[in-house]
């Protein structure tokens, strides 16, 4: 069962479709596939169902149920409508618990997006301290694969291709950086800064490492020349979406402590 479990939660999360503003949502026309319905009019009467639910329950169900289609030839040069929806996780978990409950897919469906669900209810309680200190744990792994992909593109002056980053990003270098935002040579820019730049900084070593392996980096300049690009792409993307340059976003109190606390305990518990 946990195969086939892992197997469906991989297609969830393929199927899963991003906005602009990062607001995760789902296509029901992929969720029906993933549940194993092969007929529209029948999941589309699933959909109707958790409709109802979320009513009864009363959700706001247009918040999480949104109609849309696109027209399609059939041929004659006649066309018809191609119904779909965007779906938002709730409404996901309303839909796999008003399916067929026989179907496996569904079991797995539930069992889910009740999880994904709560995973979300306890973040939206943790301070935003604590959601600061599990992204800046994030970026930690994420710049901790980063390396390993830099290191196998033949990168040995790790210091310049992290100084390439911060250029691409910030437009200077990270002395510079800290000096702006007003902190001192000593402290860790990463625990002094909001959410939003710890994600650009997320987004940023992902991308470099998909980069480094997928273009088959073999020389420690293009990689460097690599990470300053991808940085550079993620500053445009904050200055065209936000309005704002990543140094001029405001310095945060610092997350130190509780950073390392937050290792400790992860440290602790995987020796266990």
């Amino acid at each position: 069962m946990e195969d086939g479990y892992n197997e469906c939660v991989d297609g969830f999360e393929k199927a899963k479709k991003f906005t602009e503003q990062q607001v995760e949502y789902w296509m029901a026309r992929d969720l029906m596939t993933l549940l194993g319905y092969s007929t529209w009019d029948k999941f589309e009467g699933v959909i109707a169902k958790a409709k109802n639910a979320g009513d009864s329950a009363g959700a706001p169900v247009d918040n999480h149920f949104s109609r849309t289609g696109n027209m399609v030839p059939i041929g004659s040069g006649a066309e018809r409508e191609k119904r779909d929806w965007y779906l938002s996780r709730y409404a996901c978990y309303l839909i796999a618990m008003n399916a067929d409950s026989g179907k496996r897919e569904v079991g797995f469906a539930m069992t889910y997006f009740a999880v994904q669900t709560r995973r979300q209810e306890l973040y939206d309680k943790l301070t935003e301290a604590e959601k600061r200190v599990q992204l800046r744990l994030r970026v930690m792994d994420s710049n901790y694969h980063l390396a390993g992909a830099a290191k196998k593109a033949g990168v040995k002056r790790y210091p310049l291709f992290q100084h390439a980053g911060h250029e691409g990003l910030y437009g200077r270098g990270l002395a510079d950086v800290k000096a702006r935002k007003g902190l001192l040579p000593s402290q860790d820019l990463l625990d002094h800064v909001g959410r939003l730049e710890l994600s650009a900084h997320e987004f940023k070593a992902n991308i470099t490492e998909e980069r480094l392996n997928r273009d088959d980096v073999k020389t420690e300049q293009r990689a460097i020349e690599t990470h300053r690009a991808v940085g550079h792409e993620v500053r445009q993307v904050m200055i065209h979406d936000k309005g704002v340059n990543p140094e001029d976003l405001p310095t945060e109190p610092s997350i130190t402590r509780l950073v390392r606390k937050q290792r400790k305990m992860i440290k602790v518990a995987k020796t266990r």
